[in-house]
């Protein structure tokens, strides 16, 4: 169950009433992302320690290095090892949107980068991203795999897959990296379609690709119908997460744009075909 930090009174509330519905069904962890150059580093801290400190719930402080100068970050993981944070997850993070943006010149060019200065200072468990259908920048596959493998040598305990639509991208995805030498736990992410609007807009930023099975059912359903969108997407996520779970996946780490209704769904669906246990396999 990822979450982005809320920006206002407002959203601080319906946040609160998100996590209140999802933690009845016991994550291993939430986590909270951290936007682009720091952009969101007030709102993300405040996020973390809403769910960590006030909730009382296992949480997750990701860490983002893009444009951020060293001493920048050490005061953002100084913070959250002092709240008690004990697992950070690490990745090099967008370029902000603002034009007029000039990164730090000792700022971190890569996450394999950022993550070895921290493996260096701290005793945090870090984890990475992984990326089954190669990042969006690589020039191939098998040279992200490169990449991923230098974040697990330099200190990375888990990775988190981005999501995908079809199973076999995570498989083949999980088969190359263990024969690349990458022994660490792989878990899947899961993205429901929440919208038809989102789930394309996604694909395109993600380079996630939609695949004929999805795309059929986007082009059955009513966009406007937001009840029927929203159990296409649930239908689709629970045929998803069998198929992986079936096949022993690590854990199951839900994109949940903070909103509850579908990670609940879906949830309780695999639970009910007891294949997803309290505790168990369920990463968020």
């Amino acid at each position: 169950m990822e979450f982005f930090p809320y920006r206002d009174e407002k959203t601080a509330e319906q946040f609160k009433t998100t996590i209140d519905e999802l933690s009845a069904v016991h994550p291993d962890y939430m986590s909270v992302t951290f936007g682009a150059g720091g952009s969101t580093r007030d709102g993300s801290f405040q996020t973390v320690k809403t769910v960590f400190k006030d909730k009382r719930l296992p949480c997750v402080a990701y860490i983002a290095g893009y444009g951020l100068s060293p001493d920048n970050i050490t005061a953002v993981l100084d913070s959250y090892r002092d709240l008690g944070i004990e697992t950070i997850f690490v990745i090099r993070g967008d370029r902000p949107r603002e034009k007029d943006f000039v990164p730090h010149p000792d700022s971190f060019a890569h996450a394999s980068d950022l993550i070895s200065f921290i493996r260096k200072r701290y005793d945090f468990t870090l984890g990475c991203a992984g990326y089954p259908e190669g990042h969006i920048e690589a020039p191939s596959l098998e040279k992200d795999i490169d990449f991923l493998k230098l974040k697990v040598d330099q200190g990375a305990e888990y990775i988190v897959a981005q999501y995908f639509y079809d199973n076999d991208y995570f498989f083949n995805y999980v088969e190359k990296c263990r024969k690349a030498g990458i022994e660490v736990p792989v878990i899947p992410g899961i993205m429901p379609v929440y919208t038809v609007k989102m789930t394309q807009a996604l694909s395109k930023i993600c380079g996630t690709k939609i695949t004929t099975a999805l795309q059929k059912r986007l082009n059955a359903v009513d966009a406007e119908n937001p009840e029927a969108v929203l159990r296409l997407g649930v239908d689709f996520a629970v045929d998803q997460c069998k198929g992986l779970l079936k096949q022993g996946v690590s854990g199951l780490h839900f994109y949940t744009m903070n909103r509850s209704r579908s990670t609940l769904d879906i949830i309780r669906q695999l639970r009910g075909d007891n294949l997803l246990s309290f505790n168990r396999y369920l990463f968020s």
